[in-house]
């Protein structure tokens, strides 16, 4: 890597704000002898061009001997993210590679199936007579020879060890802050019905009983995992022997090799004395239930799938708030990593958070509070008549709760909502419409551009806590780690608050709905960022309109009316669902201890790619539009 080729490797004609002063800062950072560089680098600073910059200084082919690394890498956890630099311009020299299941194969008679299922894949010795026109392994293999590939987190970790993407000298990752908690969630190894092909098969024991003599959970975890390992390996030799497969036996052949291997790396890791990984099981209902394995420490992991790919790092985030903590969370050592903080360019004016908090939105409390957050966004709709407005609800059950209240209230006309089946389709329809709806949403404080009038004004109901009926979570706790507790959760509010305001003349409001809020803030003051703290310092109390549905639509010219449907029908105006039905719901959970109160698809168009929406069991999975090889 050449440091000092970073400003002029800059793609675009002119810079912007501060990014001439954060790429020197960048630059003299890696010529310092830093393997890796934290870039925290607020929204709106145009991370993917000085991910860009950054990725031009590696080394290249000419400049090296024939055994070492050149080019670089670009990967981000958010497939959206990926979608944006295939359409940017200013970005037309990375080659982008996804997930095989996102390609259809180009066979006659087989454009409806993705290259995971298609001929080669079902027939044993399968000579496929135009391999040089499938999309997958034609993008393949132009990403794997292009100075810049880029690629999905996912892809990225499952192509380790891969003899087609190998060590490059610089990766870059994009959206980093959570880079230890993705590799927690990727490397979790689910057993269920759903996720094992062969669960009728065997005896499912209550691995997480009370101890019997020596034996702890991990022990007995250990033991059923060998037996597993022994009928998916005899259930895969048999299907793997068979000439041809249908569809649906080469889904199970897949899905067993791949449980295979995560059961392999399981027995392999719990063996190893020198292991750094913690591994926690869950199984709350016991004989017969599913099965969670999770890695409390990811280091090991990430080593293999990530430190091992590049000799130099660069990792973008706006919301990196502690630098030894997170080298910590991901096996980094801090005095080998340099931080380069990019100053916010974004007028705090234009930027507000607004106190309008309605009581707490701890479980036990939610009854209470959630009819009055409920008015509250009637108000905030009557002060916002002709604008666009997002409301993060945290979970599918408050969603349900708000929606089926703004309904009483008569205000459906103006609400869409989605559940986890039709997530990306009920968003894009949102911000394709004209009219000024206010979107309620799940999971939906990342990756996610509004700009100017998409959106100008939302909402945060609840302090974002992780959930403490996770292991993992309760762990932490239990070693009193509270400060990793309150700083994930104000990353994800910064991150929420970034939504709506995305560039220096763009704005919107933000509006804190949880008291739990205000304290977070407090508890996490050492972790804010000073610009966020700036904004945290400005934050006043509005005075809103008086609760009055028909304000509330007088922006789109209708009348209230009794409980509607939320969503948006193919006829006519308005056809709206707001049940409290769906996909899910977190009832019977909570969020957060009482003691500390006071997770789209592809664009092109045709047969090449599909829609990102695979028949894959992890689909849903917050890393993932991939799950297969390299």
């Amino acid at each position: 890597m050449d440091p000092h080729r970073i400003p002029a490797e800059f793609p675009a004609p002119t810079f912007r704000g501060t990014q001439e002063q954060a790429l020197a800062d960048i630059r003299d950072a890696f010529d310092a002898g830093n393997d890796v560089v934290l870039v925290r680098a607020p929204t709106g600073s145009g991370k993917s061009l000085l991910a860009r910059a950054i990725m031009g200084a590696s080394a290249t082919v000419e400049e090296t001997a024939p055994n070492e690394a050149t080019g670089a890498y670009y990967t981000t956890p958010q497939v959206s993210q990926i979608d944006d630099v295939e359409r940017d311009d200013l970005l037309d020299d990375f080659a982008v590679i996804r997930g095989k299941s996102n390609y259809d194969c180009v066979l006659p008679g087989e454009h409806d199936t993705p290259v995971t299922r298609a001929p080669c894949a079902r027939q044993q010795g399968f000579d496929c007579s135009i391999k040089h026109r499938c999309p997958y392994f034609s993008d393949r293999a132009i990403a794997s020879g292009n100075r810049y590939a880029a690629m999905t987190l996912a892809y990225f970790m499952r192509t380790a060890g891969s003899e087609v993407f190998r060590k490059r000298d610089v990766v870059v990752i994009d959206e980093a802050h959570g880079l230890a908690e993705w590799a927690e969630m990727y490397a979790t190894i689910e057993l269920s019905p759903e996720r094992v092909p062969v669960w009728d098969e065997v005896g499912v024991p209550d691995v997480t009983a009370d101890t019997r003599g020596d034996e702890d959970v991990l022990d007995r975890t250990a033991r059923f995992v060998e037996t597993l390992r022994g009928v998916t390996e005899r259930a895969k030799d048999e299907l793997v022997g068979r000439p041809e497969l249908s569809r649906e036996e080469v889904a199970r052949r897949d899905r067993l090799q791949e449980l295979r291997s995560e059961l392999g790396w399981f027995l392999e890791d719990y063996r190893d004395p020198d292991s750094p990984t913690t591994w926690v099981v869950d199984q709350p209902d016991g004989d017969g239930s599913p099965i969670a394995i999770k890695p409390l420490d990811p280091a090991r992991y990430l080593t293999h799938t990530v430190w091992e790919r590049g000799n130099r790092f660069a990792l973008l985030s706006a919301t990196i708030l502690s630098k030894e903590a997170f080298c910590r969370g991901v096996g980094l050592d801090p005095s080998n990593v340099a931080l380069v903080d990019v100053e916010h360019t974004f007028p705090l004016e234009n930027r507000p958070l607004y106190d309008v908090t309605q009581g707490p939105m701890t479980y036990e409390h939610r009854d209470e509070t959630v009819p009055k957050i409920a008015r509250l966004i009637v108000r905030l709709m009557a002060n916002h008549p002709d604008e666009k407005g997002l409301i993060h609800a945290h979970s599918y059950d408050i969603a349900g709760r708000l929606a089926e209240r703004l309904g009483e209230f008569g205000v459906a006309a103006r609400v869409r909502r989605h559940d986890r089946s039709n997530r990306d389709a009920e968003l894009e329809a949102w911000k394709a419409s004209a009219d000024p709806d206010v979107f309620v949403s799940v999971k939906m404080e990342e990756a996610l551009d509004l700009r100017d009038d998409l959106c100008r004004w939302q909402v945060v109901c609840k302090a974002p806590y992780r959930n403490t009926n996770d292991s993992r979570v309760a762990r932490r706790l239990a070693d009193d780690q509270w400060a990793w507790y309150h700083r994930t959760a104000l990353r994800t509010v910064i991150q929420a608050c970034g939504r709506v305001v995305r560039a220096p003349d763009d704005y919107g409001a933000t509006y804190l709905a949880d008291d739990s809020l205000l304290d977070l803030f407090d508890r996490a003051a050492t972790d804010t960022p000073p610009w966020f703290r700036d904004q945290i310092d400005a934050m006043t109390t509005p005075t809103l309109p008086e609760f009055d549905p028909a304000a509330a639509l007088g922006g789109i010219d209708a009348e209230p009316s009794g409980p509607g449907r939320a969503g948006r029908g193919r006829e006519g105006r308005r056809d709206r669902s707001m049940s409290t039905g769906g996909s899910g719901s977190d009832a019977g959970s909570r969020s957060e201890p009482s003691s500390s109160s006071g997770g789209g698809g592809n664009t092109s168009g045709g047969n090449r790619k599909r829609s990102g929406t695979d028949t894959d069991p992890k689909k849903n999975h917050p890393l993932s539009d991939v799950w297969g090889d390299g």
